[in-house]
């Protein structure tokens, strides 16, 4: 099977590349392509790779290929002269000037920042990516120039250090594959696996190597026997198909052998066969025809015509048993979906305009572009890109037949926030293929997933420990941060404005008197919100900040009673901005302390319900839910916000009714379905109905909404049950 050959080409000269590139593109600027690489070769004079070759090998490489994905002159010309700015000391403006500002954009979005001292190597990885991603987010051709310009690296890895080899050999495989995966462009992600698995693990490479070898001669026997069988059948049915076949990448190889844990040997499909047909009806007549010559195996076929990856990648997968017994994967696919696959998001590109013709499946980018701009922690951040570039693993569909892609173990949680923030962060619970089940569970591919949100619900700490995707993780963090934020900000707005006062001034004062500025210098603060914050948190006191503004005078004793009153008034207020990670109270009432709070019985409301309170005469706050009738008859005067305490851990009585088949033995399996999850049963009452039916009323305790979520979804589970209902 034909893959496009990166080899690094030690006696590449611009009249080869000039010829390569003609022969795709013949109406192409030829004279500034020469004129970019006689330029490179000015800049680079003198300068010598650690192979001993002169420099100018390697932006040659680099725009061959580039050349071979068949992109635009821009980016070829990008290739060339990559390197000029951050090796030779060309300014930016020089390029434009000289070629084009499109060219001179290409080649700032891949330069390294090295003028920045940075602590350690992780840092500098961290923000040279953050400014590749800002470049890409603008001009996508950046990020193809730079695979091109990782691939000739790795291709002429051998001559640094062997610590170097395998630290840019994990980078590789950490960022840049996975970024080639995303762009769909297959045959420079699996050059790239098998180089990584050579610098990283050489050992194993070898052994591959050398048994792949050993049976070449018998293989190439073996591929000319199926290519010949698959084309006679084909014919059989007047299919006109081009069949090609090829042993995996080795780095599929060795995924196998780590997957199943197994030697080389006891691996069977390690043959891939491709049939190229001209139209997508061809496609499906080709695999009804395959699977009617050879026997599949089950759970293996993937449709991905009707179902894209998320990079836009088409192809019908099966595997079948071959002759004598083999396990052969054959991919079927037309003409185009082949050339997309191999080049991606490059094969989308009008080379002979200029311009790009890119697929609407690309807002990942500007997602990599938010997180660059939300995440502060260079950690966090790249913990994101590493994990969540290459998502690929289960697709999930939502109420409306959209389809997410979602890595394996991912939750409905996930779901909710790869579909929108918002929805993640007022998820109280979901439906997969119509039954109710708790936001932990893991999703399967082919899942029908229905987001249940409340306005009332917040992100949890717990959620943490639920969600596997970085995104959705990071997301939940940012919320929490915000939040803890914001009620330290008001507690640090109300301390100071009671200490001031106290002293008979205000913020308002100080700012009057200039004198504001010089408080915010004093305590290292770039803002008022950065002050109200510390404040409000700890990490400033007010007793520092007020005895530096107003340093005593006169009476000493009496400033000192005044400083004890404003301390006891910081202290009060901090404990109840910390209210929220109180472990006392189930409910939080706004703006009132101290107040009997009692569960209204008609509705028993649970945390993830939305609730109001109301104000009842002699007995405190009465907390109903929203959908409760007897709620909407009050007088509204007397309602009141209250909202779950999220750090309270408790249990709270629910009723919930059960309809089944009426048959002996049914009370005691719901029953037993109920313990077996640690629910607690406080009364069990059952009746038979006339049409041969049984209604069961449980009392149960749950500790939220998602709890009672997982009782219903387990008894609904039984064959025996027809419905199960909160009352």
């Amino acid at each position: 099977m034909h893959r496009l050959d990166f080899s690094h080409e030690r006696d590449l000269s611009i009249d080869d590349l000039v010829r390569r590139v003609e022969s795709y593109y013949p109406e192409a600027n030829f004279p500034l392509l020469r004129k970019a690489y006689e330029f490179a070769e000015k800049a680079h004079k003198g300068q010598k790779r650690r192979s001993g070759e002169d420099f100018i090998i390697h932006p040659l490489n680099v725009a061959l290929t580039v050349g071979k994905l068949r992109m635009d002159l821009d980016s070829i010309i990008a290739g060339m002269l990559h390197d000029v700015i951050e090796d030779c000391d060309i300014a930016p403006e020089v390029i434009e000037q000289e070629f084009s500002s499109n060219i001179a954009q290409i080649v700032v979005g891949l330069t390294k920042i090295s003028k920045i001292k940075f602590k350690t190597r992780e840092e500098s990885q961290a923000e040279n990516f953050r400014k590749m991603i800002v470049a890409m987010a603008k001009d996508l051709r950046v990020i193809i120039v730079k695979l091109a310009d990782r691939m000739h690296n790795m291709r002429t890895l051998q001559y640094i250090s062997d610590g170097r080899q395998k630290s840019i050999a994990q980078e590789t495989l950490d960022i840049y594959i996975p970024l080639a995966s995303r762009l769909g462009i297959n045959s420079v992600k699996g050059e790239l696996e098998d180089l990584c698995l050579r610098f990283l693990k050489p050992d194993i490479y070898y052994q591959l190597a050398e048994k792949v070898a050993m049976k070449k001669s018998e293989r190439d026997v073996y591929i000319r026997e199926v290519v010949d069988l698959i084309q006679e059948k084909l014919q059989e049915y007047s299919l006109t198909a081009e069949v090609k076949g090829r042993p995996k990448h080795f780095y599929s190889i060795y995924k196998k052998m780590t997957a199943r844990d197994v030697d080389f040997e006891q691996i069977q499909d390690i043959l891939a066969f491709r049939l190229i047909v001209s139209n997508i009806t061809e496609c499906y007549k080709a695999l009804g025809i395959i699977h009617s010559s050879f026997t599949p195996i089950p759970g293996r076929f993937k449709d991905y015509i009707a179902i894209p990856k998320v990079n836009n990648y088409q192809s019908l997968h099966t595997t079948v048993v071959g002759p004598k017994a083999e396990r052969i994967e054959i991919q079927v696919r037309t003409t185009e979906m082949d050339q997309v696959a191999e080049t991606g998001v490059a094969a989308h590109w009008r080379y002979k305009e200029g311009a790009a013709s890119i697929p609407s499946k690309l807002g990942w980018v500007q997602e990599l572009l938010e997180f660059n701009y939300d995440l502060k922690n260079n950690s966090e951040f790249m913990d994101i890109v590493k994990n969540d570039l290459d998502v690929g693993g289960i697709f999930i569909f939502t109420p409306n037949g959209d389809v997410r892609e979602l890595r394996h173990g991912s939750t409905p949680l996930d779901f909710a926030y790869a579909v929108h923030t918002e929805i993640g962060n007022s998820c109280v619970g979901a439906k997969i293929n119509g039954k109710m089940v708790p936001i932990r569970s893991r999703l399967k591919s082919g899942d029908t997933v229905e987001i249940l949100t409340s306005k009332n619900q917040t992100p949890s700490k717990d959620w943490l420990n639920i969600v596997k995707t970085s995104r959705a993780r990071s997301k939940i963090r940012q919320w929490l941060q915000k939040a803890e934020r914001e009620i330290n900000r008001d507690a640090g707005i109300s301390i100071l404005d009671k200490g001031l006062r106290v002293f008979s001034s205000s913020i308002k004062a100080l700012k009057k008197k200039n004198m504001w500025n010089g408080v915010l210098e004093q305590f290292h603060c770039k803002s008022e919100d950065e002050l109200y914050v510390n404040l409000g948190s700890g990490k400033l006191s007010i007793k520092d900040i007020i005895s530096k503004t107003f340093p005593p005078e006169g009476d000493e004793q009496e400033s000192e009673k005044k400083m004890e009153v404003i301390e006891s008034y910081s202290e009060k207020l901090s404990q109840k901005a910390r209210q929220k990670s109180s472990k006392k109270n189930a409910i939080i009432v706004d703006g009132m302390d101290d107040l009997m709070v009692r569960m209204a019985r008609c509705c028993n409301p649970i945390p993830g319900d939305q609730v109001i309170g109301y104000i009842t005469r002699g007995r405190g706050i009465t907390v109903h839910t929203h959908q409760c009738n007897r709620i909407n008859a009050r007088e509204v005067s007397r309602e009141i916000d209250v909202s779950w305490n999220e750090e309270f851990s408790f249990t709270h009585p629910v009723n919930i009714r059960v309809v089944t088949h009426d048959k002996p033995g049914v009370l005691s399996l719901i029953s037993r379905r109920i313990n077996e999850i640690n629910i607690n049963i406080r009364s069990a009452t059952a009746k038979s109905m006339p049409d041969r039916k049984g209604s069961f009323l449980f009392e149960i305790e749950v500790k939220d909404y998602s709890e009672l979520l997982k009782v219903i979804n387990s008894i609904e589970a039984l064959e025996e049950v027809i419905s199960v209902t909160r009352i």
